[in-house]
């Protein structure tokens, strides 16, 4: 289950690379929305696994800090709404260029609170 587990996290990470990779090429004045998209709906699925599989599997032995978790959870829904809308929008003809870039923001706001908060 550790193996499982371990790959989960490596799609969870390439989510967070694309959707926060995303957003510094858009920055850079060049890309596209839907390397953003896809990392965003990864980092959303994948971030429920891994919280399902650390409170399902006690041999992960994870110690799950629940309230820091309901804060990325919240970050995470509102970068893919975000980026969502920009996306919808922009098909359609309309201003969504700052939902996009807000998207990536909180993308990375959410690897800040990952990684700081303990």
């Amino acid at each position: 289950m550790q193996l499982v587990y371990d790959l989960v996290v490596v799609a969870h990470l390439l989510g967070m690379a694309a959707l926060v990779g995303g957003w510094l090429v858009l920055l850079a004045g060049a890309g596209s929305t839907s390397v953003m998209a896809w990392g965003a709906r990864a980092q959303l699925v994948t971030g429920l696994v891994l919280v399902g599989l650390a409170e399902a599997v006690s041999s992960l032995d994870e110690n799950l800090n629940h309230t820091k978790i309901g804060v990325k959870l919240l970050i995470a829904i509102a970068a893919l709404a975000l980026v969502e809308i920009g996306r919808a929008r922009t098909k359609r003809g309309q201003d969504g260029a700052g939902l996009v870039p807000a998207a990536g923001a909180l993308g990375a706001l959410n690897v800040v609170v990952a990684a700081v908060w303990s």
